[in-house]
């Protein structure tokens, strides 16, 4: 099995884009945006939703949730949250993130989440995919063409 391009764990890669998104706020804007502190609170929910509901599928298959050994992987998960995303924890960080951005109010802020976005899907899901293609064949690639990657 070819090894994972992504050797940054995706609690880092969030860590490092939310970080970069502060530093992005700092920035004087030419185009302010009002802050929406109950929109970015309940984005925010629904992001902390999703990531528990993955979490909590994986845990109840007992399957590694462990994002840099998806060779370690038992089984492929497709109920609960897995019929909505084949991704439901990234889409809970991109979703914090984009709350992140909300709270900031500042439009260079959701580069963050489009460099979160763009960076996750080529250096942890298509290598994941791999992976899980090679470990479970056709059902996986069915399940692929039935859910979409991230919503």
């Amino acid at each position: 099995m070819k090894k994972l391009e992504n050797k940054i764990p995706p609690a880092v890669v969030c860590a490092v884009c939310a970080l970069a998104m502060k530093a992005l706020a700092l920035v004087p804007a030419w185009l302010t945006i009002p802050r929406y502190s109950v929109t970015a609170a309940v984005v925010v929910l629904i992001g902390i939703g999703f990531g528990i509901a993955g979490l909590g599928a994986f845990y109840q298959a007992r399957t590694t949730i462990n994002p840099l050994t998806p060779e370690r992987t038992t089984q492929f998960v497709s109920g609960g949250i897995y019929r909505i995303s084949r991704n439901p924890m990234y889409v809970g960080v991109a979703c914090c993130l984009g709350a992140w951005a909300i709270w900031l109010a500042h439009w260079a802020a959701w580069l963050g989440v489009v460099a979160f976005v763009a960076y996750i899907t080529r250096f942890q899901i298509l290598p994941e995919e791999r992976v899980l293609q090679q470990k479970f064949g056709t059902p996986y690639q069915q399940y692929c063409q039935r859910v979409r990657r991230w919503l």
